[in-house]
Order: C-alpha cells, then structure tokens, then sequence
C-alpha cells in the first residue's frame, strides 16, 4: 500500500502542513518546523509562505478514522 500525503489534524499549530510532512517523511515534527522556518527566513519569507498556503489548500487532510457502532 503506497503513502499518502496528507495534513495533520492532531498535530497542527496552524494547517497542520509541516506535521504531515514530517509523518510522512517519519521524521520529528520539530525538525520538519525548524527547517521550514529557516527556509522562510532565507528567502525573505514569501516564497515558503506561499509554498506553506498552497499546500494547505492542495493537501488534504488526515482521514478521521471514527470506531464502528
């Protein structure tokens, strides 16, 4: 069964971007979130903040996963 790419619901702070990503890649959510804000202050920002905003809406996010009755 592949992976999927998907945001987190349990783990966000803002979309839940970088918390899927780091599932995904299985790697420590704060890595995923220090390495993205070093990036944005890199490049002055906007181009990781745009890359954060359309992935927000272009990623969807974790199936809720509900017990059966």
């Amino acid at each position: 069964m592949a992976k999927k790419l998907y945001r987190s619901t349990q783990q966000k702070m803002l979309g839940g971007v970088c918390a899927g990503l780091a599932e995904y890649f299985d790697l420590d959510v704060s890595l995923v979130r220090l390495i993205f804000v070093g990036l944005a202050l890199l490049t002055a920002l906007l181009p990781m903040t745009l890359f954060y905003l359309i992935a927000w809406l272009v990623i969807p996010p974790s199936p809720v996963h509900r017990p059966e009755s």
